[in-house]
């Protein structure tokens, strides 16, 4: 979703760029579109960025004005919210394994419907990645604190510039985080 956002900012820069050059040339002053919010195009797109990130109904009553607008003067980004949503809520509400991976079907197939390529790759790398994805329900659990722990050993290792001896290495490991 924030790269469908990012690429409409870039377009809404151009264009605004454009317009600008093309007021210099005819000697007039160029203002930009305002919104009733008073943001322009590309204030808009970039003070959007947290509000994507959160459940509508999280949203304050400036989110939600600016939220209304932008769904408004790009369809493509509120249906690219109303996926990730979508995705989200599977995690937040599923609490069996079946029932997750029913509502993941469902999501792959309103992903491949909408037509928006950033979240038909999203949508395929999860496929390809379902069952590890779906090792998540059960319990809930990740992969978290192994990664933490990999974080504080490349840490470690970076603080005494490498490694020689290795068994030493793995003495001071084990005193350290034992």
């Amino acid at each position: 979703m924030q790269e469908i956002r990012i690429e409409l900012r870039r377009k809404a820069i151009d264009e605004e760029n454009e317009m600008m050059i093309k007021a210099k040339k005819e000697k007039e002053i160029y203002h930009p579109k305002v919104h009733k919010n008073g943001d322009t195009e590309k204030q808009l797109l970039a003070r959007v960025r947290y509000v994507l990130f959160k459940p509508w109904n999280r949203w304050s009553s400036s989110q939600r004005e600016r939220a209304k607008i932008l769904f408004e003067e790009y369809p493509q980004l509120k249906k690219a919210y109303e996926l990730s949503m979508m995705f989200r809520g599977i995690f937040e509400n599923s609490k069996t394994r079946k029932r997750a991976e029913e509502r993941m079907n469902a999501w792959f197939i309103r992903i491949n419907e909408s037509g928006l390529s950033q979240l038909i790759s999203a949508g395929c790398t999860v496929e390809q990645n379902l069952k590890k994805v779906l090792n998540y329900f059960p319990n809930g659990s990740t992969n978290a604190s192994a990664e933490s722990f990999n974080a504080k050993l490349k840490g470690f290792r970076s603080l005494v510039r490498g490694v020689r001896d290795i068994n030493f290495f793995l003495f001071r490991i084990s005193t350290f985080y034992a």
